[in-house]
């Protein structure tokens, strides 16, 4: 019987012990000195590193609000101009800067020019029609190049190039491009221009945001003017690239310029030029053209003061401008020499402000320094008795932009890709 009872007690107390060590972890946790077990949750690393936050942006000159003479196009516009007796030069370009990440071809520029060029442009030659087509990648790759072929007078023989009106449409052999604002498509074939590689060229072109006029001597119905450029800035690409039998698919941001002018404009008034387009790595675009108006072997130096001169950045593909007019340019290295007295250029540096015609904008203190240098580009010079040469390709650009503004003083460093067309007349 002592036993039983002493089994009871045993049960007894092991059941009182339990429930005290119960009550004293309970007593414990409220009071905050045991911590309850929790399940550790995985946290998830994102594939890419956040991107840095978008730079400041500098004071604009013109948005696409001002609907008026200077961002406006019509189909007229866009057609052909050269069918007039006064008009013997008309161009229309198409270039691109491949930097998309989803581009097969990244960092690739690639250059679609359909010229109608002045009987005297190419004196000696009698091929004043000129396609414009290359390719050139971040490591050196060159395809493509320049060609002009005969005009021939429309009756025993048409021209090569053709255009028609309204609207963009155009033909060069293969080769040809049509559409209107703000979409067009490019069909580029290099045919005989490359006589080593097959280069087919696909790009569909959508400007996101109105043109600019950058020359044209009427406020209104500028497609009337004897002298006229306008041109569309970060426009989304988007196609394809065959080289070789091989295609690939392309994306990245371009630029679409048509630009015409008359007899009275001869070659012996612009001497040469050197235009560009960049892209840079914040998103911006940067469209620089210069003319030289006098002969390269006279001066290699450019007025401030140029009427056929223009400097537009945009940090949303076209929507806002900032323009600035006073340009201090300057060639920095050279190639060898193409004629006497003549050199192509390779390096350029520049400086910009607003000009005294821009008094709003002025009052920021806007200052652009670039350095630009041709890096990889397919050339074309004609020699006696045309005496002319042309380089087309990619560049890189580096440099900064400052100003002042309400938040205090503002800087930021540019960096990214060109396209680049530079041109040379001996006389």
């Amino acid at each position: 019987m002592n036993s039983k009872s002493n089994f009871k007690i045993n049960k007894i107390d092991a059941i009182i012990v339990v429930a005290l060590i119960v009550i004293a972890g309970v007593v414990l946790t409220k009071a905050g000195y045991i911590y309850p077990t929790q399940e550790k949750i995985p946290t998830s690393q994102p594939d890419d590193p956040l991107p840095p936050p978008p730079p400041p942006t500098p004071p604009v000159s013109l948005s696409s609000e001002y609907i008026g003479f200077m961002r406006a196009v019509s189909p007229e516009d866009e057609g052909v101009h050269f069918d007039r007796i006064s008009i013997c030069r008309e161009w229309w370009y198409f270039g691109a800067t491949l930097d998309d990440k989803d581009s097969e071809l990244k960092d690739w520029t690639v250059s679609v020019s359909f010229n109608h060029m002045a009987r005297g442009d190419l004196f000696g030659t009698l091929k004043p029609d000129m396609l414009v087509v290359t390719l050139n990648g971040p490591d050196g790759e060159k395809y493509g190049g320049i060609i002009n072929k005969e005009r021939g007078l429309g009756l025993i023989k048409q021209p090569t190039l053709q255009a028609k009106t309204p609207g963009l449409s155009i033909e060069f052999e293969d080769s040809w491009a049509e559409g209107g604002a703000p979409e067009w498509h490019v069909h580029a074939e290099d045919n005989d221009i490359d006589k080593n590689h097959e280069i087919v060229v696909d790009l569909n072109y959508f400007s996101p945001s109105d043109p600019l006029w950058t020359i044209g001597e009427r406020a209104f119905q500028k497609s009337e003017s004897n002298i006229a450029s306008y041109m569309f800035t970060g426009c989304d690409v988007t196609g394809t690239i065959k080289i070789d039998g091989v295609e690939y698919h392309v994306e990245g941001k371009g630029h679409h310029e048509h630009s015409w002018s008359p007899n009275i404009i001869t070659r012996g008034s612009i001497n040469g030029w050197d235009w560009c387009h960049m892209t840079l790595d914040n998103g911006w675009n940067i469209y620089f053209s210069n003319y030289y108006l006098t002969p390269q072997y006279l001066s290699t130096k450019t007025t401030k003061i140029n009427p056929f001169g223009s400097l537009v950045i945009t940090t949303d593909q076209g929507e806002t401008l900032t323009i600035l007019d006073n340009i201090d340019f300057e060639i920095t290295k050279s190639d060898e020499k193409i004629f006497p007295f003549v050199k192509m250029p390779s390096e350029f540096s520049l400086t910009a402000k607003p000009s005294i015609l821009q008094p709003l904008l002025k009052t920021y203190n806007v200052e652009l320094e670039l350095n630009i240098i041709s890096e990889n580009t397919c050339e074309k010079v004609w020699k006696i008795p045309t005496y002319v040469g042309m380089k087309v390709g990619t560049s890189s650009i580096s440099g900064k932009i400052t100003w002042s503004d309400d938040e205090g003083d503002q800087e930021v460093e540019l960096n990214g890709i060109g396209n680049i067309w530079s041109m040379r007349a001996l006389i």
